[in-house]
């Protein structure tokens, strides 16, 4: 697929990413794209140009960038990534990102790479890959918000723990008392939930981790299911208050009540990530978490 329209996003207003994205925009006018850009990042765009040339470009809101644009450019970190994400994959228009943040994990193209590496993409010379994303909602809150991370429930008060039950697919799975739950998917493995012990998980498996934090009893372990079981949580108390929230991608907060059900089951759609021809995930988590290199060559 060779692409015609592209929109352009990020969540990080920084000066790197102001040079990066400049250096993107030239890049995509030398080569004869329509480009899109979001409001905000217009308006700020535009201060920053003021002392050069105003920019002339097609706005639009970021929840219907994806409406007019086949392809979408995030620059900033993974956590613009995330963001443009939620807005973007209900019009199924794929992402690639060029890495101005700390860790890179989605967003993997390198400022340096524009007129190389992200230009063999706008060619149609890619790897496509599909993530899916989580969906939760509420007794109380019907409305369902997405999560291409994680789901997390937390206690209300942070001194306290919380206790809750856990059921997939309307099966009693065990009741728990702790810290807190994390329910991730393979592209958050390597996010929050790695960091509460859970394990890596290749990005295109099908399957979800349920990762207990602090829990009180230790025979309490991280799970691993099928991605197509639908899960629900009941949280435990005496008292009909807020004693717990729901976290999606550390984005959306929602208020539990006592007794209150959770459900989370996987998103209809998919993120579409692009990636060029070299992309080599294990290279990544070595160069992300310090891994050992080669030893025989």
């Amino acid at each position: 697929m060779k692409f015609k329209t592209i929109g352009l996003i990020t969540q990080r207003y920084a000066d790197d990413t102001f040079h990066t994205l400049k250096k993107v925009i030239f890049y995509l006018q030398s080569q004869s794209f329509q480009v899109i850009l979001e409001a905000e990042l217009d308006a700020w765009l535009q201060k920053r140009f003021i002392s050069e040339s105003p920019l002339h470009f097609k706005i639009a809101g970021r929840e219907t960038l994806g409406k007019l644009c086949d392809l979408v450019i995030v620059v900033g970190g993974d956590g613009s990534l995330l963001n443009a994400a939620r807005a973007i994959v209900p019009y199924d228009v794929p992402l690639i990102g060029i890495n101005r943040g700390t860790l890179g994990f989605l967003a993997d193209i390198k400022p340096d790479e524009i007129e190389t590496k992200l230009a063999q993409v706008l060619k149609g010379e890619y790897n496509e890959e599909k993530r899916f994303l989580l969906e939760t909602y509420t007794e109380n809150e019907k409305k369902p918000y997405p999560a291409l991370n994680e789901v997390i429930l937390v206690s209300a008060d942070m001194a306290k723990m919380i206790e809750f039950e856990i059921y997939v697919d309307d099966m009693f799975m065990c009741s728990q008392r702790s810290d807190g739950l994390i329910v991730a998917t393979p592209t958050g493995s390597t996010a929050y939930a790695l960091s509460a012990g859970g394990p890596i998980l290749y990005p295109n498996l099908d399957i979800i981790v349920m990762i207990p934090m602090f829990p009180h009893s230790l025979n309490n372990r991280p799970i691993v299911i099928s991605n197509d079981k639908k899960i629900h949580i009941v949280v435990l108390g005496k008292a009909h208050k807020n004693i717990a929230y729901i976290s999606c991608d550390s984005h959306t907060h929602i208020n539990i009540k006592s007794g209150e059900k959770v459900f989370i089951h996987k998103m209809e759609q998919q993120l579409i990530l692009l990636h060029p021809k070299d992309y080599d995930y294990f290279k990544t988590l070595r160069s992300k978490l310090s891994w050992g290199q080669r030893l025989v060559n």
